[in-house]
């Protein structure tokens, strides 16, 4: 059992923000993207990337949008100073892009860093130090002002090195550590002594950079914390105020989210939410947000499998199949009502009306992703996923009636077999149901003729191996045909009857038309349909109508099996 948690956890207190703004406001431009991937998202790897891997994931953020990236923490390894010193000397950095790389508040590492930027065009040095109680006072020992005299002098020692390297634009970033567990005014006060030592201007701008190293609290005390250092900071025309959310408490979207709303103008995260422990914010996710709400992110995610699939390699770390906008089965509907809703959707769908399809917020289209696999079948289905999938793999256009019949037999087979039904598998079982159904009744050949001002037909019929030649007069040729089985004992009475043409051929020939046929016998309650395809659409309706009849003997064999009567 669990303990009581009240003797162990405190809640994180608030910060007191009577009267913040950011639940007012609205997101109307996407914020800068900071892709840290191949930094935090690396060191999380269980194993991390070669230079080779990483390269490949570069140049995929490239390709997406991104126009700064955290490519390594150079003085951590010499694989990570390899890599930016290849970036650098191999020309692979695009104009539009600017690197950062990341250190921590201590001389020697600092050093190292610089030296690993030598003839970089331009460059983000990203410095850190942990400012939280807990750091201060139990893994250094220091007092506040201690604190941010570390911080100080780190700063100091970039920009004496930065102006040895006078043919690179420098950017400062500075993080103060575990901000969301640091008291407000003190990660006030250590950002604008770090604001001041830099000289920020607003032609000269610092990043400061407010992580929510360990998630603490609910994504709204992040926003508050974030409005509060908004309107608090000094120089806040020379900031541009980042934000690190990591997803200790599973709300790293939602806090991104609130803290632009908060005034944040920049986002540190991954692709897929990689990190440390439960990771980093997911960009992708942040972004296709955005998206959805009719604000283009400025990255581009119109090939997401590709993106993903690049991703999975490089860090060889699997996306979950239900992850947001990019799982395999998100735009997956295995459900009965939701694929009724989505068929209906798709079906009233206009191509220049806004997106309105029902368990859909975007359009699989936009991230190129195909219909075809937006509803699939298993044992949870219903009549919704499987005319969906008949119509736009097969042409196959079922009226309601004939949905219903048809998803119990689909029912039945996977309760039979377990599994999944692909739209390969559903068509074979109805071209067994319907189309080839093993009945006693087989079509050969028909001929129509004209008798007294009504349709006739012969009709040959093969029943049991022998050839039968029948011939019935009606109102037209389906009544013809009625009327003609009766001279092999078949008694049908045609309850509904509809005929389609079909997008495409389903089996390679000819077929171009479908007829559907419900039938019953004359004063009786149980109903079937049959289905015929044929290039020609009387040939097709008979067909159907001799499928019908066939279904209704297997059905009514087995309902008297069923009840103990005689078939």
């Amino acid at each position: 059992m669990m303990q009581d948690p009240a003797r162990k956890y405190r809640p994180f207190p608030a910060v007191g923000l009577a009267d913040r703004q950011w639940p007012n406001r609205v997101i109307t431009a996407p914020p800068i993207w900071m892709s840290t991937d191949l930094r935090d998202g690396n060191q999380a790897l269980f194993e991390p990337m070669d230079v080779g891997r990483k390269m490949r994931l570069f140049r995929s953020l490239c390709a997406i949008g991104f126009k700064e990236i955290e490519v390594a923490f150079p003085s951590a390894s010499q694989t990570d100073f390899d890599f930016v010193r290849e970036l650098i000397e191999g020309g692979h950095i695009p104009p539009d892009v600017t690197i950062e790389v990341l250190t921590q508040a201590r001389e020697h590492l600092i050093r190292r860093t610089m030296e690993s930027l030598h003839g970089a065009r331009r460059a983000i040095v990203h410095v850190y130090n942990a400012t939280a109680p807990t750091f201060r006072d139990v893994v250094f020992g220091m007092s506040r002002s201690e604190v941010i005299d570390m911080a100080v002098q780190s700063v100091r020692l970039i920009r004496e090195l930065a102006a040895g390297q006078p043919e690179t634009e420098w950017v400062l970033e500075y993080s103060p550590e575990a901000f969301t567990a640091t008291e407000p005014d003190f990660a006030r006060d250590i950002c604008d002594a770090v604001t001041a030592e830099w000289g920020a201007t607003p032609a000269n701008k610092v990043i400061l950079n407010l992580p929510a190293t360990v998630e603490v609290a609910t994504p709204n005390v992040y926003a508050d914390q974030i409005e509060w250092m908004h309107r608090n900071l000094a120089r806040r025309d020379s900031i541009l105020l980042s934000v690190h959310p990591h997803n200790d408490r599973g709300t790293a979207v939602a806090a991104a989210e609130l803290a632009i709303l908060a005034g944040a103008d920049r986002v540190e995260g991954c692709l897929f939410g990689n990190g440390e422990r439960t990771g980093n914010v997911d960009i992708v996710t942040l972004a296709l947000n955005l998206y959805t709400q009719g604000i283009h992110p400025g990255l581009d995610f119109s090939d997401i499998n590709t993106v993903a699939r690049i991703a999975e390699q490089c860090t060889r770390l699997p996306i979950h199949p239900r992850h947001p906008y990019v799982g395999d089965l998100v735009f997956t509907a295995f459900s009965g009502s939701h694929q009724d809703a989505i068929k209906k959707g798709f079906a009233a769908q206009q191509p220049e009306a806004a997106w309105n399809v029902p368990y859909l917020p975007i359009d699989p289209a936009d991230l190129g992703r195909s219909y075809g696999a937006v509803i699939r079948v298993n044992s949870q289905s219903g009549k919704g996923g499987v005319a969906y999938l008949l119509e736009t793999e097969y042409g196959v256009v079922m009226p309601r009636r004939l949905q219903i019949e048809f998803s119990t037999e689909v029912q039945r087979h996977t309760d039979r077999h377990g599994g999944e039904m692909s739209a390969a598998d559903i068509w074979a079982l109805f071209s067994a149901t319907y189309l080839e159904a093993a009945g006693p009744v087989r079509y050969v050949e028909h001929h129509l003729f004209e008798h007294g001002g009504r349709q006739g037909i012969r009709l040959g019929v093969e029943r049991e191996g022998v050839t039968h030649l029948l011939t019935g007069e009606g109102n037209g040729p389906i009544d013809a045909a009625v009327h003609a089985l009766r001279g092999i004992g078949i008694d049908l009475q045609v309850r509904s009857f509809e005929e389609r043409s079909m997008s495409s051929s389903v089996d390679g020939g000819d077929a171009r038309a479908c007829a559907f046929v419900e039938v019953a016998h004359p004063g009786g309650a149980m109903e079937c349909h049959g289905v015929g395809m044929d290039g020609n659409i009387v040939t097709a309706s008979i067909k159907a109508l001799i499928s019908a009849a066939t279904r209704l003997g297997m059905v009514e064999a087995v309902a008297g099996k069923t009840t103990g009567r005689a078939a």
